[in-house]
C-alpha cells in the first residue's frame, strides 16, 4: 500500500485545492493520519474510492472525539521600564521579565473514519474532519453517499457528540430517544439527577439530586445579597 505521504500527494494531485494535512501519530504503530477540509471532502472521499490503486471501497468505524475547550498557558520575555537609581540620580531603565500569559483555545469536534480495499487487501487509511466549535458551528459533510456503512456509524456519533452531518439521508439519533437532551460523550456532559426509566431514584441519584438542590439554593442566596432584595 502507498505511503500516508504518498496518499497525500495522489489526493492533491487529483483534487485541487483539497487542503489535506498529515496528522503523525508518534506511538509505536506509527498509524498516521490525514486531515481533510470539509469543503473538498466529498471529492477526496470519492477519490480514495475510485482511484484503481488505492481503491479504498470498505468503511469499517468512523468514531467522534470530543476536545473542549483548553487553556493555555504561555511564558514570555517583557521589556519594560522601571524607575532605577544610578549614582544617585533616578533614572528610567530597561527591565526584562518573564511573564505566563494565558488563552483559550477553542475546542471542537473531531470525527475519524477508517477506510480498507477489499480489492486490493490493504488498509487501514485513517481520516479525519473538525467542526468549527463545539456549539453552533457543528457541521460536517456525510459520508454515506460515498461510503453506505457510514449511515448508522455518523447517526450514532451525531447521537452521542452532536454532529451534524450534512448531506445525510436520515440523521436522526440512534441509541438515545428523541427527547434525549445533550450528548452523552461529550466530556462535559453532566448526568441528569434521575431519568425517565428509573421512577424508583437510587442513592446516587438521590445524593446528586440533594447536591444539586444545596447549590442552587446557595447560589440564589448570594444573588438575593448581591442585590440588596429582601428576604
Amino acid at each position: 500500500m502507498k505511503t500516508v505521504e504518498e496518499i497525500k500527494a495522489a489526493i492533491e494531485a487529483a483534487v485541487a485545492g483539497a487542503g489535506v494535512e498529515i496528522v503523525p501519530n508518534p506511538s509505536p504503530s506509527g498509524q498516521h493520519s490525514l486531515r481533510l477540509t470539509p469543503g473538498r471532502a466529498i471529492e477526496v472521499a470519492r477519490f480514495l474510492r475510485d482511484d484503481p490503486d488505492l481503491a479504498l471501497d470498505f468503511l469499517s468505524n468512523v468514531t467522534g472525539v470530543d476536545w473542549p475547550d483548553k487553556e493555555i498557558a504561555e511564558k514570555v520575555k517583557v521589556t519594560r521600564k522601571v524607575p532605577k537609581t544610578v549614582d544617585g540620580v533616578e533614572q528610567m531603565a530597561d527591565e526584562t521579565i518573564e511573564e505566563t500569559r494565558k488563552h483559550v483555545e477553542p475546542g471542537y469536534l473531531e470525527v475519524v473514519y477508517h477506510l480498507f480495499s477489499s480489492a486490493r487487501k490493504h488498509g487501514p487509511v485513517v481520516l479525519r474532519m473538525r467542526t468549527v466549535n463545539r456549539t453552533d458551528q457543528v457541521e460536517l459533510p456525510s459520508f454515506t453517499p460515498i461510503w453506505r456503512s457510514a449511515e448508522f456509524q455518523e447517526r450514532e456519533v451525531f447521537d452521542l457528540y452532536g454532529v451534524v452531518f450534512t448531506g445525510h439521508p436520515d440523521l436522526r439519533r440512534l441509541l438515545m430517544w428523541d427527547g434525549f437532551k445533550d450528548h452523552p460523550m461529550r466530556r462535559d456532559y453532566v448526568d441528569p439527577d434521575d431519568f425517565d426509566y428509573e421512577p424508583t431514584p437510587h442513592d446516587e441519584v438521590l445524593a446528586r439530586a440533594k447536591a444539586h438542590r444545596a447549590a442552587h439554593e446557595g447560589a440564589a442566596v448570594a444573588s438575593r445579597e448581591g442585590t440588596g432584595s429582601a428576604v
